[in-house]
């Protein structure tokens, strides 16, 4: 059963992997050998209103720390680093023609690819369950400060 962690307006459920980067708070799923990955909805806000998603395609190889697409919103452009290695098998389409997914769904419909990892260990890496809700009260006060909040 997934426990939903919850910092200010933010949640965070307990059945996944995270990672913060400098700009990036992405989340992980394990599923079936593969890795779904999305924006948070920490990254959403941190990220501002997206307008615009353009993602690496299907079938390219992706390295740890590397771009597998960009963002654009009303005050940030930038890019998504992937958390893990690995080959890109699916993308998420639907964004090219609505992003706001990412800020109104960033945990169903809101996702950004299926990467089949290099090696399935590395996701284990990154925070999960022990220890998520002091991982995500750092995480929302440093991403509110960014914002000058």
């Amino acid at each position: 059963m997934t426990k939903l962690v919850k910092v200010d307006e933010f949640e965070f459920p307990d059945d996944l992997y995270y990672y913060a980067g400098e700009t990036d708070s992405l989340w992980m799923k394990k599923e079936d050998g593969k890795i779904r990955l999305g924006l948070t909805d920490l990254g959403a806000y941190a990220a501002g209103k997206i307008k615009f998603i353009r993602m690496r395609p299907s079938g390219k190889k992706v390295k740890e720390g590397r771009s597998i697409g960009t963002l654009e919103s009303g005050k940030w452009t930038g890019a998504v680093k992937s958390p893990v290695g690995g080959t890109i098998v699916e993308v998420n389409e639907s964004l090219r023609d609505d992003p706001s997914k990412l800020n109104d769904d960033p945990y169903g419909d809101g996702w950004l690819v299926l990467i089949e990892p290099d090696d399935m260990g590395d996701i284990e890496q990154y925070q999960h369950t022990e220890g998520l809700e002091a991982w995500a009260n750092e995480e929302v006060a440093a991403k509110k400060a960014m914002k000058g909040e």
